[in-house]
Parts: C-alpha cells; structure tokens; sequence
C-alpha cells in the first residue's frame, strides 16, 4: 500500500533537509538513539531500531529516497522525500510505498505520532 503526506514546516527546506539528514538532528527530533550518514548506499536506524533501512539518494534541500525494510519482503519498500517551498516555509511531501497491507494502519500512525510530530515539535520550538 502506498501513504503519501504534505507536512507544513515554518523553516526553509534547507534546514528540513539538514534535520533529516544529519545524526545529531535527527536524535533531536526522535528523541532516541540513530545510526545515519547522508550517503547513498548506507544502511541506517533510528528509533533503536525500529525503523531500519538504506539510503538512496540525496539531494540538498530538495530531496531525499530511502528504503525502509520490512523484514523478508521481495519488493521494496521507498520512502520519498521532496522538499517545496511555500510562502510560510516548505511544504514536506512524504510519500511511501509497498508498505505491507497488514501493518498499514499501525505503522502509518506510528508514523503520524512519532516522526510528523517530531518534526513539527522540533521547529515549533
């Protein structure tokens, strides 16, 4: 299944960028322990291990592509991260794909509660 999300941020897509993509940010905003190097090719982990995956490409300020795994899956799943900006800052546009049919539901909640909020508390601050 696919989730897609437009996320308003008050900052420029530049600092979202860097608060996706640099460790010590990114420990900030989740409020726990990640392996993360902004580097195509890297595995990385963030909340302990909760989400796992490897990085595909980077582009600064504008975008990010990841593969989140899902234990033994064939196809992959991608995460895709673009970047716009708006007149109050950037617009984060969040699309995922192939995420099993049977975690939908938790995992996209998850995703509402932990990592959207985490941002927005992040730069609401």
């Amino acid at each position: 299944m696919t989730y897609k999300k437009y996320l308003p941020l008050p900052v420029t897509p530049g600092e979202v960028y860097l608060a996706l993509t640099k460790d010590i940010s990114i420990r900030l905003w989740t409020g726990a322990a990640v392996e993360f190097t902004e580097q195509a090719g890297t595995e990385f982990s963030y909340w302990d291990g909760d989400i796992v995956g490897k990085n595909l490409e980077f582009e600064y300020g504008k975008k990010i592509v990841q593969e989140w795994y899902f234990g033994e899956r064939d196809a992959p799943s991608i995460v895709t991260i673009k970047l716009h900006p708006d007149k109050k800052g950037t617009s984060m546009e969040f699309v995922q794909t192939n995420i099993p049919e049977e975690d939908f539901t938790e995992f996209t909640s998850g995703l509402e509660e932990n990592y959207f909020n985490g941002l927005v508390d992040f730069f609401g601050e």
